[in-house]
């Protein structure tokens, strides 16, 4: 167990951070890099999955994913790129180009039991239920981290935004490197149970006859760094499903974690913009998202193409 504060650039509070700190203007230089691409896509289409930056002439955004990465594993976890022309491309040179841009950040990985790659986020219009993602409705996200229930979870998660919603849909971040900072201050007596398993609800992504819920910590530190899985509801659903009540104490340390995540003055939030790409190091920040309302014409509704990387195991969902 870590035992000692986080004290570097991660374990930041809201007063301590501002938009200039996540924000990254794309340079004209890899605007033209990306319009560029875009033609050769429409003169030789190819599904974007089988696209490489080796094919492509990309070195000013190649500079600039370097200093995004940097900025995601060392530095506040959250990076916002400003902007993507995503309006001058058509639906597949802008799929292309949310892979690319992926791609030169890390090893994209599959996103879905089936092999998804690049996961479409928007309002399918179904209805919440099990194996239905709350990221495929409009309804409003707490604090989470992405696939929390597995082995090795995705360590960066990008969306690349096409259209925003017409309303809501507000984005929320926090440190989890803060959160375990202020959970051993305030109950250092409940820390310890997060270090040890809880069931969660592994929503449907697996094998037919494969169990419906895994068992993994909150918190797991290898020496050298934290990785931390956040999903309250996950981990209830995971407790029904597996008929296996959580603990007393278990209960104390989620119910702990989550007013210190919730707390005001440690989140940050803003709405993403029309072309913008949001990075976010989803083993040491959560986030969330309010519920959104859609334009009624169906080319502007909400939709964002989301990436996620990871540099160990294979590259299919179960790593």
């Amino acid at each position: 167990m870590l035992t000692e504060d986080i004290r570097d650039s991660r374990a930041w509070q809201r007063q301590d951070v501002s938009p200039g700190d996540w924000l990254v203007s794309l340079p004209q230089r890899c605007v033209e890099e990306l319009d560029t691409v875009a033609r050769q896509v429409r003169r030789d289409p190819l599904p974007a999955v089988l696209l490489s930056p080796e094919q492509f002439s990309l070195a000013a955004c190649g500079e600039l994913m370097g200093r995004v990465r940097e900025k995601l594993r060392a530095g506040i976890g959250l990076a916002v790129l400003d902007r993507v022309p995503v309006e001058r491309y058509t639906p597949e040179e802008n799929r292309a180009l949310a892979w690319l841009l992926g791609s030169l950040l890390g090893r994209l990985v599959a996103q879905k039991w089936d092999g998804t790659m690049l996961y479409d986020v928007r309002d399918t219009g179904k209805a919440l239920e099990y194996g239905v993602r709350r990221s495929v409705t409009n309804l409003d996200l707490t604090f989470h981290t992405d696939a929390p229930w597995l082995d090795l979870p995705p360590e960066l998660v990008g969306l690349y935004c096409i259209n925003p919603a017409r309303e809501g849909g507000v984005s929320r971040f926090v440190s989890l490197c803060s959160a375990h900072n202020e959970l051993a201050r305030r109950h250092r007596d409940l820390l310890p149970r997060l270090y040890r398993p809880f069931p969660w609800d592994r929503q449907a992504e697996h094998a037919p006859d494969d169990g419906k819920t895994a068992r993994r910590p909150v918190f797991r530190y290898d020496g050298r760094s934290l990785m931390a899985c956040f999903n309250e509801k996950l981990i209830a659903t995971g407790a029904d499903l597996a008929g296996d009540p959580l603990d007393g104490e278990g209960l104390e340390a989620l119910e702990a974690l989550r007013a210190i995540v919730d707390s005001p003055e440690l989140a940050v939030e803003f709405t993403i913009e029309r072309g913008q790409v949001q990075f976010i190091n989803n083993r040491q920040f959560a986030h969330s998202r309010t519920d959104f309302k859609d334009a009624p014409e169906p080319h502007l509704k909400r939709h964002l193409i989301r990436l996620w990387t990871r540099e160990e195991g294979r590259r299919s969902f179960h790593a």
